[in-house]
């Protein structure tokens, strides 16, 4: 990434843009970001329907998600800095057409491969996205609220594994695998014209969004180790929650489709609380969510085979593991060490480099000691991005506090 001197946040006080215009803006930029989580995830709750249809194995199927993450982590970097230059309004429109497109083509689809072209298609848009958006949906707002709004923003994130792919399931198991598809097509296309209706002319430029506003290449790669650790911890667990909830906590397969819609609603409703304090604390929100996301993965380890203890774990795991992604994106845009849509890049690569390793992890532990030591091996990770992190604080705190040396008084000229 490029250096270049940043914008002081400070020289923009007042809102770049008329609020409610931005506000319409944010909602779709964040039902966006909810078909993208949807549209990823969605073939994992239609497994057996597409593999039934298409005489493939469920492992070939399971393959799609695979290849799609692998889209955006390789994609991410270079789309980002190919598309730099045209605005952000136009830009972020053609993802989600991008996401209208691939599904269509995924309904339509004639056979395995055209499917798997189809989603790698639809994984180019995601790869854009979730590098423009965050610098994009922070230069609608005063400096102050940013991260407010990043949280607000991260809603659609939350809602997508407990709404769009329940409902996409519950679709396609109505009628067919590809109505779902098709579903999300139509909702993506609304979502690609009012996007483009209401977000403004605003160059990341003009509002200082465009580079970091505290850059740093140290703090930046903190950041980045800091989220492959923890979300390769999470996803040890998230993985194989169902499994969990059936074998160790004991609950009865009717009750799981309640379990992780309350288990999502306590993450959507976190999200929304934390944005009332983001601004001010950043790293210590991600510190908090950090050790609370610890606590509760030793607590199902535990005692996960207590049903109660079991929903109280899970509950808390969601309160941290909610507090985090909002909290990175916004210090994403402060330390960048260049700029902003290429950090946010590298950083949308690791996460999903996080979800792919904590899904192999997590499957290694369930085949070689049972999923009932999942959490114990998640919390190790998560417990190795806290000593990274924290290290690192008191190491910035330390140089805040030591006391700069008194410069040099010219020694006057003898006589």
């Amino acid at each position: 990434m490029t250096s270049s001197r940043p914008v002081a946040a400070a020289s923009f006080a007042a809102p770049p843009v008329d609020q409610r215009r931005a506000i319409i803006a944010l909602v779709a930029l964040s039902v966006s970001a909810f078909t993208f989580v949807t549209a990823e995830n969605l073939p994992g709750g239609l497994l057996t329907l597409i593999a039934a249809d298409l005489g493939r194995s469920t492992s070939e199927i399971g393959f799609l998600v695979t290849a799609y993450a692998a889209v955006v982590v390789l994609a991410s970097l270079p789309l980002s800095r190919l598309t730099r230059r045209f605005p952000r309004r136009y830009v972020l429109g053609a993802t989600t057409a991008v996401c209208a497109i691939g599904s269509l083509w995924s309904a339509f689809s004639v056979g395995y491969a055209d499917l798997m072209a189809a989603r790698m298609f639809t994984g180019l848009g995601q790869a854009l996205f979730w590098a423009a958006v965050t610098p994009a949906a922070a230069s609608l707002f005063a400096p102050a609220v940013r991260g407010k709004m990043i949280a607000r923003l991260t809603i659609g994130n939350s809602l997508g594994p407990v709404l769009g792919v329940p409902l996409g399931t519950w679709v396609g198991q109505q009628t067919s695998w590809r109505t779902a598809f098709l579903l999300f097509a139509v909702v993506s296309l609304v979502v690609c014209v009012l996007m483009v209706a209401a977000m403004p002319d605003v160059s990341t430029e003009q509002v200082g969004t465009a580079h970091g506003t505290d850059p740093s290449m140290r703090r930046f790669v903190l950041l980045v180790v800091t989220t492959g650790l923890l979300v390769t911890g999470g996803l040890t667990m998230i993985t194989f929650v169902t499994q969990f909830l059936l074998e160790t906590a004991g609950f009865h397969e009717q009750y799981l489709s309640l379990l992780l819609l309350g288990q999502g609603a306590v993450g959507v409703v976190t999200t929304v609380v934390i944005g009332q304090v983001l601004d001010r604390w950043p790293w210590q929100v991600v510190l908090a969510g950090l050790g609370l996301l610890t606590g509760a993965l030793v607590l199902l380890w535990g005692l996960g085979h207590i049903p109660a203890l079991a929903l109280l774990g899970l509950a808390l795991f969601s309160v941290g593991f909610s507090v985090i992604p909002p909290a990175l994106s916004l210090l994403v845009l402060q330390v960048a060490p260049g700029s902003t849509e290429s950090a946010a890049a590298i950083s949308s690569s690791v996460f999903n480099l996080g979800i792919a390793g904590g899904a192999a992890v997590g499957a290694w532990v369930v085949a070689t000691d049972g999923v009932s030591t999942v959490p114990l091996v998640g919390a190790a990770f998560v417990l190795a991005a806290i000593v990274v992190l924290a290290t690192d604080l008191r190491l910035t705190a330390r140089r805040a506090a030591a006391p700069r040396p008194a410069p040099l008084r010219p020694t006057p000229p003898r006589p």
